[in-house]
C-alpha cells in the first residue's frame, strides 16, 4: 500500500526528473554526470534536484551525500530504459517509470525522519493544489 509520502515524492520526482530522454533528444550530447534534464518546469539537473530536495525537505548534509547516488542511478535506470526503447513515448513507458520512480522513493522514505516525512507530506499537497489549478475546466 502507498503511503501518501510515496505519492507524493514520486510525483515529484516524476516531474522533476523524468524529462530526460525528451530532453536529450533536442539538446547536444556529452554534457555529463549531471546534465541538465528538461522536466515540467524547466531544465533541472541532478544538483537542482537535490537542492530542491534539500530546501523542501530540511536536508542534513550526510542525507545529502545519501541521496544524490540514488538520484543519479534513478537518472540512469530511466535513461536506459529511453534508450533501449526509442520508438516508445514517454506515455508508453509511463508504468516503468513509475516502477523506478517508487523504488527509488522507497530508498529516499528510509533516510527520512519523521519531520521530514509531514514536509514531504506538505510538498506534495502544494503540487497537487498546483496541478488542479493548471487543468483546464470540464467542458459541457
Amino acid at each position: 500500500m502507498k503511503t501518501f509520502f510515496t505519492v507524493g515524492l514520486t510525483g515529484m520526482l516524476a516531474l522533476g526528473m523524468t524529462g530526460i530522454a525528451m530532453a536529450q533528444e533536442n539538446a547536444p550530447q556529452s554534457k555529463g554526470p549531471n546534465q541538465t534534464r528538461q522536466g515540467i518546469h524547466g531544465p533541472r539537473s541532478i544538483d537542482q534536484e537535490l537542492d530542491h530536495l534539500t530546501k523542501d525537505l530540511e536536508l542534513t548534509p550526510n542525507q545529502r551525500k545519501q541521496i544524490r547516488p540514488l538520484l543519479e542511478e534513478h537518472h540512469d535506470r530511466i535513461q536506459a530504459l529511453f534508450d533501449k526503447n526509442p520508438k516508445l513515448s514517454r506515455e508508453e513507458l509511463g508504468p516503468q517509470i513509475h516502477a523506478i520512480s517508487d523504488e527509488t522513493h522507497h530508498q529516499i522514505e528510509a533516510l527520512l525522519t519523521d519531520h521530514q516525512k509531514q514536509l514531504a507530506k506538505a510538498m506534495q499537497e502544494r503540487m497537487h493544489a498546483g496541478e488542479e489549478s493548471r487543468r483546464p475546466a470540464p467542458s459541457r
